[in-house]
């Protein structure tokens, strides 16, 4: 799952609190959220990016589908825009291969980079030389720590966190006929990306759906522990009619604890998009959703916010994508808009 270890890493750092819900997605720092589909290149700028020769490296955090996808997303904005990617790295969720990657890279001489920094202190130090060169930095869902907008980087991307967790607490309620009890597993550190996504997923069950009562809350920052905390949400309430787990790794661990007990009828919603989470939900079984994130979106986004920033253009500093529902009837559409790939064929197959 793309963002686990950077989470469990945050975790470390910062120790485990769970943040106040906001009525929108807003910033590290509290910034304003943009729409992503407002961060544009027109075709007039993209004419003079072309012949100022630009280069551009992106220096990812680990290799997945998400990635490749953000990555797609970015590729494909270069490449109308006539931009050199001259590097793609993936540090393997290890802080000092990234700070070697940044290194490695900088001898190329890019304009511009992509990436998400792997831990907010250590990154701090591994950016600055590309940030003293005045190299473009855009980051995705992550800042470096003491870095301040715009002198230091570009912008953060991101998903429209609140929507996330609305959408989730939507499609639960949808799956229990609107009434029910549901247990609540959210992650247990401060990091305002799972934190906005839990806490929008609460406040809107609490605000919207007056027949739906959580009644029973955990938090959650070892997914290994996901079994364990669900058998005992269930043995003190048997009757839950829907579990929400901040994301597809826990969630895993969530569906095994139902197996095991012969328990068909609990839903569970989750966050980002997973084959065994999805066969799951596509055979008709626990799952009744995933909310997942339009990867090549934020990709094209931190391409075209990167480029706007080399030609003198004003970037707002925290930008969203959209996010999206995915059902059973719709699992092949939301895979192909989130990571504009088909779902696994064990998925497909299963329909």
């Amino acid at each position: 799952m793309k963002q686990i270890a950077i989470y469990l890493s945050v975790a470390a750092m910062l120790g485990a609190s769970v943040t106040m819900s906001h009525a929108q997605t807003v910033g590290p720092n509290g910034e304003t959220a943009v729409p992503s589909s407002s961060v544009v290149v027109t075709d007039a700028q993209a004419a003079e990016v072309k012949k100022a020769g630009y280069k551009a490296a992106l220096l990812w955090h680990e290799q997945s589908d998400f990635v490749n996808a953000v990555t797609s997303g970015a590729k494909d904005e270069f490449e109308r825009l006539g931009v050199e990617v001259v590097a793609v790295t993936s540090a393997g969720f290890d802080a000092a291969k990234q700070r070697s990657d940044i290194e490695t890279a900088l001898t190329k001489q890019p304009n511009m980079i992509l990436s998400l920094p792997l831990d907010p202190v250590t990154s701090a130090a591994a950016f600055k030389e590309a940030k003293d060169a005045g190299v473009s930095l855009t980051f995705l869902s992550n800042l470096p720590s003491g870095y301040q907008h715009p002198a230091d980087y570009t912008a953060v991307v991101t998903d429209d966190l609140f929507q996330m967790g609305k959408q989730a607490a939507d499609a639960l309620a949808e799956a229990m006929g609107g009434k029910g009890t549901v247990g609540w597993i959210y992650h247990d550190a401060t990091y305002y990306v799972t934190n906005q996504r839990d806490n929008a997923f609460k406040a809107t069950i609490e605000k919207d759906y007056p027949d739906i009562s959580i009644v029973a809350e955990q938090g959650i920052s070892d997914p290994a522990r996901a079994e364990d905390i669900a058998n005992a949400m269930l043995l003190k309430n048997p009757d839950l009619g829907g579990i929400y787990v901040t994301w597809a790794g826990p969630a895993e661990g969530v569906l095994a604890a139902l197996r095991a007990n012969g328990n068909t009828s609990t839903k569970i919603v989750t966050l980002d998009l997973s084959e065994p989470i999805a066969l799951d939900m596509v055979r008709g079984g626990n799952v009744a959703a995933i909310v997942a994130d339009e990867a090549h979106e934020l990709g094209r986004a931190m391409a075209a916010a990167a480029t706007l920033r080399l030609i003198g253009q004003d970037v707002p500093a925290f930008v969203v994508a959209p996010a999206l529902t995915v059902k059973s009837d719709t699992v092949k559409e939301g895979w192909n808009r989130s990571l504009k790939i088909d779902p696994p064929a064990s998925v497909l197959n299963a329909q």
